[in-house]
């Protein structure tokens, strides 16, 4: 069956009908492949025996959502052979490992164009392809630190905050590997060739601070933390403890919504302290005992309604309830587990969480049917994990 032939994908959304191979990985690569299939797109996890994983029940691990799952053991005599059966239907192939892997283990992207030649080939990589750093193992922390972006957060007399993985792993790694083989599955079917999509966490991750670099040139930024408009240094942009422990958010930027903000603190006087840096920490201790004297939910229901960018800080399992997030499904509840809803929202091809996490094997005999390849002589069932 070509690529043009491939029927739609169940449920919709703008990528039905685009197929894509992910061999199994942890991270940033799986992520991207979530999102490609939240889209639609018929996701193929190639599973290994024993392979990598969150270190909890693959029933739990979302980031598998809306995929289908085989096992083949790239080192067996057919495991090759079958990775690029798939490539050679496939419109995107994704990979995650270290520089130079793919090819030893006879899947690189010249053996995969040498069967399809349209074939997106998408590298994930914290580091690169290549580079000094290209050969070493890393994580998350070490890609942003590289970066200049790790060293931007926190408090000047405290160690740099780390942002989970989301940072890197996600958003310079993961959503500029979508991007990038979006951007190339449409060079490909334009031209009728395929290549190599080549993404660096540390680059996407360097890429998204953009805008501040420019700032720092024009003197509108200071090269060190805590001391900016949008990295704590600003007292109206930042957050606050409340009387039963919990944090407030405050964005109060614009002169308007700054007035609004001191207004519903009965802290008027404190309106020429908006651009005078001087008063800052005057202005900070001020809105810190403030906020001390009533608690989260106290301080959420005065600021409701209102311009002055203010929020409560809520944590992981109180987002869903929240009722704009519950009024709009950010977050969605699928076979017992409440997770991010597929984003961003399409009116014509409209999206949603098909299927559960993709058990390691448990799709074999469907992938083959669908994808008119082989069946293995040995299939490996869904417990081989």
């Amino acid at each position: 069956m070509t690529t043009a032939e491939t029927p739609a994908t169940p449920g919709g959304g703008p990528l039905s009908g685009v197929r894509v191979v992910e061999l199994a990985g942890i991270g940033p690569g799986p992520f991207a492949a979530m999102l490609l299939a939240d889209l639609g797109a018929d996701v193929v996890r190639v599973d290994r025996p024993g392979g990598p994983g969150l270190g909890i029940d693959p029933a739990y691990d979302v980031t598998n959502r809306n995929k289908r799952s085989i096992v083949v053991d790239l080192k067996a005599p057919d495991g090759r052979a079958r990775v690029l059966d798939l490539a050679e239907r496939a419109d995107i192939l994704i990979e995650g490992y270290r520089p130079g892997v793919a090819e030893r283990l006879g899947v690189g992207p010249e053996e995969c164009h040498a069967r399809n030649p349209r074939l997106v080939y998408g590298r994930m990589t914290g580091w690169g392809q290549d580079g000094p750093l290209a050969e070493r193992a890393g994580h998350d922390v070490a890609y942003i630190a590289l970066t200049g972006t790790l060293g931007m957060t926190g408090r000047p007399d405290e160690p740099p905050v780390f942002p989970a993985n989301l940072l890197g792993d996600y958003a310079g790694g993961s959503l500029y590997l979508v991007v990038g083989v979006l951007a190339a599955l449409h060079h490909a079917r334009v031209t009728g060739t395929g290549q190599v999509v080549d993404a660096a966490i540390v680059d996407g991750t360097a890429h998204l601070s953009a805008m501040i670099h420019g700032m720092l040139a024009a003197g509108g930024w200071q090269d060190r933390r805590a001391a900016n408009l949008l990295d704590g240094g600003c007292p109206y942009y930042g957050t606050y403890e409340t009387a039963d422990g919990k944090y407030m958010a405050v964005g109060a930027l614009e002169g308007q919504f700054y007035a609004e903000f001191l207004r519903l603190l009965g802290l008027d006087d404190l309106a020429p302290a908006h651009r005078d840096w001087s008063r800052w920490d005057e202005f900070r201790e001020r809105v810190a005992a403030r906020f001390k004297s009533r608690t989260r939910d106290e301080w959420t229901a005065l600021f409701e309604g209102t311009d002055a960018c203010v929020a409560p800080v809520l944590s992981l399992r109180e987002a869903p309830h929240h009722p704009h997030l519950a009024a709009r499904g950010t977050f969605t509840d699928h076979a017992g587990i409440t997770q991010p809803a597929p984003a961003p929202r399409f009116s014509a091809t409209p999206t949603c969480v098909r299927t559960g996490p993709a058990l390691p094997g448990a799709d074999t005999e469907a992938v083959a049917r669908d994808w008119g390849i082989p069946a293995p002589a040995d299939d490996h069932p869904a417990t081989d994990t």
